[in-house]
């Protein structure tokens, strides 16, 4: 009965949460504000035709294209490869180039004539191969075979078109309701009940006709009769105005409102959810709706774009007005779900929508816990017994982190608080506070008892303590710390199927029975090693008997293996940026099987683990910028192998797979063969960006996964840079014939270079002979000028010898005459004189001497004759001995004249000389 009851409330609950919500902002996306119709192409595309022109979502980013008369797109329908959208005076498709990007040709310039002034084109819908354009007072129906167009007018106006079970109906502002029938407008039976009202939606639920008026609500034509779906729901749809709509694979109605957001009607017509701007919505007017391949839904609002993961396995409660705060704890007990939060206790019963609090609970909850029937609720001032929407206070000491019970001891209970351990005690029906365990003072946040004398308590700061207690749990008899268990931020210490679990940043440890010590476990470690460690909080949940943990990719759940020991881990993605937990804090509870409540910083998350299914992703490459660095963008074809230019060496790929689940990351891991062949870690980020690429032949591929599943198929791309011109093959080509030319170029140089060298050695050899030449030459002279030195001084020997042997002879002849002349009387004597004076006058002497005199002294005499032409020869007589620097008295004896007649004749010389007074005769005569 407990366990019907839990699932029917879980029922109720899960009926007032919402599945996740996305909003994409008119900044997010980069265009208008306001998104008028939306389609899905086969690779799960989605287009939306916006006011600014045609959004393109990859489910990585979003492109826009601008509309081509630059106007507001109003429709947009893709039809097997074409996407076709309408605008003012304009219709037509866009088509994928080889390159990727959209190309637009236009249908409507084919009639352009035909159209009317300023119409638009607001639907557009198909039917097998025709094409059908909505505008507010004609349908252009064109033949997709034959290319041609079929017109259907109105002369009061169309309002809107529709397409219920391949038959086209359209709202006439006259007529009522009109559907083509071969080709042809017919008025629906009494349709024309809906003239004063607009239309805003009809499907076919149940046979029936159902029409969704804009302000009236919704009907039922059933035999051309029109009756109220129902009228309780039209007495709530009186206060909206419907501007949009659709009908879902389920057989609900969505109602996009002008002003109250989206409503979801059941096929009972019972309103069964209400999403509007408080609660998740980006705007409250939704003028567009769209239900893609996977069935989640699209919302083309005033201002942006809503996606709605309807088939998610999660569905989201966010405490928006801040009432309840961050959830620790969470627990269904009588049907009423309790939830433990930062401020305080709160409940809600299953026909209740909103939470209230529980009295006396103000303040921090840690823990809520059924035990022997009886809810607990551990409480920052203390204990707590919960019964209903009362609690009775059990225990007075601060900080009740968590309760166990006790083996073999059904009255007592085991309590950690901020002061340690202490027991509770069971006396009569009531649970009163036993003792403390004394001689243990460390919070006891995390603590097991896997034997009744042995607790083990684990304290993020400190470690993991062993304790051993007496019998009655009254001290501790012994404490010691695990040594090969460290410390850590968000650690925690449960027990598991009767094997204990200690996990921190460093891994997750286990001890059985049989274990001493703690041992490492491989395979709950290497949880943390892929998925990165986010918190060390792990989680038992008795009913499923599972272990939860955390990680930063997403919850892992640990359940015994079914054919052998190894469990069996399933994966929940999550990401920790996602999930807005609180870290080393998170709290799950099973409300149903298969159905757990995560507790998060805003509300919590409810979890379907049968709805987490694996499908099928394809990754692709949506383009590839090679001017990624320039102001715009220029394409390369995808479809064929591509060759760059050297100078087109930066390429931007982008790439992605449609994936639009809020809760899901889509990450990619890339190479690129022919720069490196190892894959790159996986992100999030959905291109990479290469620069300065060298040439060569190039092979980009990409992969990705989804969660912990990998996507099966790789895109991939392949490429080559050209070489750079200076060494393409022709320059090759021109560098050898140029290295040839320069080798003989070198080589002629260099010949030319040896024979100057030669030449200049042969020149060198030449001087240096001829030095030595003129050396030899010089050392000849040096030996003929000083053989002439020694003859000049043997001359000049001899010539003053000669020059002082006619002096002394003269002076003996004159001696010898001046005593004879004393005896001149004697006759005899007088020849003899006569022969002295002419032996002092000898002719033959002086010719001896100047021949003498000239050998010593060459040219001395034609130069003082050239000089002074006047001179006689008794006057370079005189000279000569004057150059012989001979004085007075020595030249007398050798001219045989007295030294006073000397004197005479140096005056006459002077004279002759034409001396000046102050020029000594001598000087001038030694300076010729």
């Amino acid at each position: 009965m407990i366990f019907i009851g839990l699932c029917f409330f879980c029922d109720n609950l899960l009926s007032q949460n919402l599945p996740p919500i996305q909003y994409f902002s008119p900044k997010h996306y980069k265009a208008e504000n306001q998104n008028w119709a939306l389609s899905q192409s086969d690779d799960k595309h989605i287009y939306v035709a916006n006011s600014k022109g045609l959004l393109e979502f990859n489910g990585a980013e979003w492109t826009l294209y601008p509309s081509s008369n630059k106007t507001i797109l109003r429709s947009v329908k893709v039809f097997k490869d074409k996407i076709y959208t309408g605008s003012y005076m304009q219709f037509g498709f866009w088509s994928k180039t080889p390159k990727g990007a959209l190309s637009y040709t236009s249908l409507s310039d084919k009639i352009k004539d035909k159209l009317l002034e300023d119409e638009q084109f607001w639907k557009i819908t198909n039917l097998d191969n025709w094409l059908l354009f909505q505008s507010l007072n004609r349908i252009y129906v064109y033949n997709l075979k034959t290319k041609t167009f079929k017109i259907l007018s109105s002369d009061a106006g169309i309002i809107k078109m529709f397409k219920v079970n391949n038959t086209i109906y359209y709202q006439d502002r006259a007529k009522g309701i009109l559907k083509l029938e071969n080709g042809e407008p017919t008025v629906v039976g009494g349709s024309t009940f809906f003239n004063q009202k607009v239309i805003s939606g009809l499907y076919l639920l149940d046979n029936n006709l159902m029409v969704v008026t804009q302000n009236n609500g919704i009907y039922k034509v059933s035999s051309n009769v029109i009756s109220v779906w129902s009228q309780k729901l039209n007495q709530k749809l009186l206060k909206y105005s419907i501007y949009s709509s659709i009908k879902t694979k389920d057989n609900s109605l969505l109602l996009g409102t002008i002003s109250n957001g989206l409503i979801k009607v059941n096929s009972d017509g019972v309103i069964k959810q209400h999403i509007n701007q408080i609660n998740g919505l980006g705007n409250n007017t939704v003028l567009s709706l769209f239900q893609d391949l996977d069935d989640n839904l699209w919302l083309g609002l005033d201002n942006g774009i809503n996606f709605i993961n309807s088939n998610s396995p999660f569905k989201i409660f966010n405490d928006d007005e801040g009432a309840l705060g961050a959830v620790y704890a969470s627990i269904v007990y009588d049907d009423i779900l309790y939830l433990g939060t930062n401020q305080g206790l709160f409940y809600k019963k299953e026909n209740q929508t909103k939470f209230s609090p529980v009295d006396n609970t103000k303040g921090q909850v840690w823990v809520l816990k059924i035990i022997n029937n009886q809810l607990f609720c551990g409480h920052n001032s203390g204990t707590f017994l919960v019964k209903k929407d009362q609690v009775e206070k059990i225990s007075s000491i601060d900080g009740t982190w968590d309760l166990k019970t006790i083996k073999g001891k059904s009255n007592l209970l085991l309590q950690g608080n901020y002061n340690g351990l202490n027991v509770l005690e069971n006396k009569e029906g009531t649970w009163q506070l036993r003792n403390k365990i004394e001689g243990f003072d460390n919070s006891s946040r995390f603590f097991v008892m896997p034997k009744t004398n042995q607790i083990f308590v684990s304290h993020e700061y400190k470690g993991v303590f062993k304790l051993e207690v007496d019998a009655d749990l009254q001290k501790v008899l012994k404490v010691s710390k695990v040594k090969n268990l460290e410390k850590g931020l968000f650690s925690s210490l449960v027990e598991y199927n009767g094997i204990l679990y200690y996990a921190s940043d460093q891994g997750i440890y286990k001890k059985s029975a049989t274990d001493t010590n703690f041992i490492k476990d491989p395979l709950l470690t290497s949880l943390y090693d892929v998925q990165g460690y986010s918190s060390g909080k792990l989680i038992t949940d008795q009913a499923t008997n599972s272990l939860w943990i955390i990680t930063q990719k997403g919850i892992n759940y640990i359940s015994p293996g079914k054919l052998s020991k190894v469990p069996k881990v399933s994966f929940i993605p999550l990401p920790s940026a996602l999930r807005e937990g609180i870290s080393g804090y998170e709290s799950i509870f099973s409300v149903k099987p298969d159905t757990f409540l995560f507790g998060t910083s805003k509300g919590y998350i409810l979890i379907d683990v049968t709805q987490i299914l694996a499908k099928d992703y394809h990754v692709s490459i949506n383009a590839i910028n090679k001017s990624p660095l320039g102001n715009t963008k220029n394409l390369i074809d995808l479809n064929q192998d591509v060759i760059l230019n050297n100078k087109e060496n930066n390429l931007d790929i982008g790439y992605s797979i449609a994936e639009f689940d809020k809760y899901l990351e889509a990450e990619y891991s890339h190479k690129l063969e022919g720069l490196y062949d190892s894959w790159s870690d996986w992100t999030t980020q959905s291109n990479v960006l290469y620069k300065n690429l060298s040439y060569g032949e190039y092979n980009f591929k990409v992969r990705a996964r989804v969660g912990e599943q990998v996507v099966p198929n790789q895109a991939s791309f392949k490429f080559t840079i050209q070489k750079p011109w200076y060494i393409s093959n022709l320059m090759i080509v021109v560098y050898v014939l140029f290295g040839v030319l320069i080798v003989i170029l070198i080589n002629f140089l260099y010949k030319q270079y040896y024979k100057k060298q030669k030449q200049k050695l042969v020149i060198k050899a030449n001087r240096e002979l001829e030095l030595k030449d003129f050396e030899t030459k010089q050392q000849l002279m040096a030996l003929n000028n000083e053989k002439l030195r020694q003859e000049i001084e043997n001359k000049n020997r001899e010539l003053a010898i000669s020059t002082m042997s006619l002096i002394k002879k003269n002076e003996f002849l004159n001696t010898i005459k001046s005593e004879l002349n004393e005896k001149v009387s004697d006759s005899n004597l007088k020849s003899v004189i006569r022969i002295i004076d002419k032996n002092i006058n000898n002719k033959d002497d002086w010719n001896l001497f100047e021949e003498a005199f000239n050998n010593a002294d060459k040219d001395f005499l034609k130069k003082v004759k050239s000089k002074h032409a006047t001179l006689t020869p008794n006057d370079l007589r005189l000279c000569a001995y004057l150059r012989l620097n001979l004085s007075s008295k020595e030249i007398a004896p050798l001219l045989n004249i007295s030294p006073r007649s000397v004197e005479v004749k140096r005056y006459r010389l002077r004279k002759k000389m034409n001396l000046e007074h102050n020029v000594n005769l001598t000087d001038y005569i030694l300076s010729i």
